[in-house]
C-alpha cells in the first residue's frame, strides 16, 4: 500500500505553504482582517447546484450540521456587525465533486471589501493572482459579449429549446432535458471555458440576472445585468465574486425559487440561513466580495493539471 504517502512532491507542498504565507501578507499589507469562522454550521446553501456534505446528528445537538460550502454567510454576520474589511482562508466541501478539478474537501479564500464595488474588486484580485502567477497581464469581457464572440448569440435574447439546438449542434446532448440556465451553463462549461485556454487571466462580467445567485442587480447599455464576476486562468476558472445583494427581501425570493428548483429536480429543500436573514435586516454595509481556490490557484503557479498534485491528501487518500 503506498496512498498513505501525500500525492504531491515535496516541492509542491513547499509551494503550498509559501503561497499561504504570500496570500496572508498580501491582506495583512492592506490592513484586511483575517477571520476564521465555523466549517460545521446549523443551515447550509439553498443553491441547487451546490450540495453540502451533512455531519451525522449526535447528542446533544439532536440535528444534523453542514459542512459550509462557503464561509459566505457567517462571514455576511461579521460585516452587518460592523467588522469592516475581512478575508477568511480555510476549508470548505461540496458533496459529489470529485475529479481532476474538483475535490469534496478544498481550501478556498474569501474576501469582502465594504464600499469597495465590484470593478474596483476585480482590480485587487488580478493584482493578487498576478503576484501568485508573476503575470502582469488580465483583461475583462462581459457575459454577453463572449457567447456573441464564441457561438454568436445574444444570451438575453434566446429561449431554453434555441439554447437546446446550439448545444446539440456542438455537443452529444443525448436526452439532456434542461432548463434556461442549464443550457448556458452547459454552453459555458463545455464549450466556452476551453476556448479560453489561450486567454490568461480573464475575468467574465455581468451575468444574466437568472445566474446572479447572491449578486445584486443593476440596469447596464439598456439590459439588466447580475454584478456578478469569475476569473479564468488559461481556461480554468479560478473566482467568483458579486456586487453583494443588500435587499433581504430580494434574497428570501431567490431562496424560494432554488427550493423550487430543487423540487423539481429531486433535491432535498434547504431552509435559508435564519441568523443570515436577521443580520441582513440590521443592514450588510454596501460592499464587494470574491472566493477564489486555492488549489487552482497553485496549479496554474506549478503548471500542473490535477488537483491531487498540490494537495497534501486528496479524496482519494483522506
Amino acid at each position: 500500500m503506498t496512498d498513505w504517502r501525500s500525492g504531491a512532491s515535496l516541492a509542491a507542498l513547499q509551494a503550498r505553504s509559501r503561497l499561504l504565507g504570500n496570500i496572508r501578507a498580501f491582506f495583512a499589507q492592506r490592513q484586511v482582517l483575517e477571520v476564521d469562522t465555523p466549517i460545521l454550521a446549523r443551515f447550509g446553501v439553498t443553491d441547487p447546484a451546490i450540495e453540502p456534505l451533512r455531519s451525522v446528528a449526535s447528542a446533544p445537538e439532536g440535528a444534523s450540521m453542514f459542512l459550509q460550502s462557503s464561509p459566505e454567510f457567517a462571514m455576511k454576520r461579521l460585516l452587518a456587525a460592523g467588522s469592516g474589511p475581512i478575508y477568511q482562508l480555510g476549508k470548505a466541501f461540496r458533496h459529489g465533486e470529485v475529479g481532476a478539478r474538483h475535490n469534496p474537501e478544498f481550501t478556498l479564500l474569501e474576501w469582502y471589501r465594504p464600499g469597495l464595488p465590484a470593478k474596483e474588486l476585480i482590480r485587487e484580485v488580478a493584482e493578487l493572482v498576478c503576484e501568485c502567477l508573476d503575470r502582469d497581464d488580465w483583461s475583462v469581457v462581459s457575459y454577453g459579449a463572449l457567447f456573441e464572440e464564441v457561438l454568436g448569440l445574444d444570451p438575453w435574447a434566446v429561449s431554453a429549446s434555441e439554447l437546446k439546438a446550439v448545444a446539440a449542434g456542438q455537443l452529444d446532448v443525448g436526452t439532456l432535458d434542461l432548463d434556461y440556465d442549464g443550457w448556458l451553463d452547459l454552453l459555458m462549461s463545455h464549450v466556452i471555458e476551453p476556448s479560453l485556454a489561450l486567454r490568461g487571466l480573464l475575468f467574465v462580467c455581468d451575468y444574466p440576472p437568472s445566474q446572479a445567485a447572491l449578486a445584486g442587480c443593476t440596469d447596464r447599455d439598456g439590459r439588466r445585468v447580475a454584478e456578478r464576476f469569475e476569473l479564468y486562468v488559461d481556461g480554468i476558472e479560478l473566482a467568483n465574486g458579486y456586487q453583494e445583494l443588500l435587499d433581504v427581501w430580494e434574497l428570501e425570493q431567490r431562496a424560494a425559487q432554488d427550493n423550487e428548483r430543487r423540487r423539481a429536480g429531486g433535491q432535498e429543500e434547504r431552509a435559508l440561513d435564519s441568523r443570515l436573514v436577521a443580520a441582513m435586516k440590521e443592514g450588510l454595509p454596501p460592499c464587494s466580495g470574491v472566493a477564489l481556490g486555492v488549489d487552482r490557484l497553485l496549479m496554474a503557479q506549478l503548471g500542473v493539471d490535477r488537483l491531487s498534485a498540490v494537495m497534501p491528501f486528496d479524496w482519494s487518500r483522506a
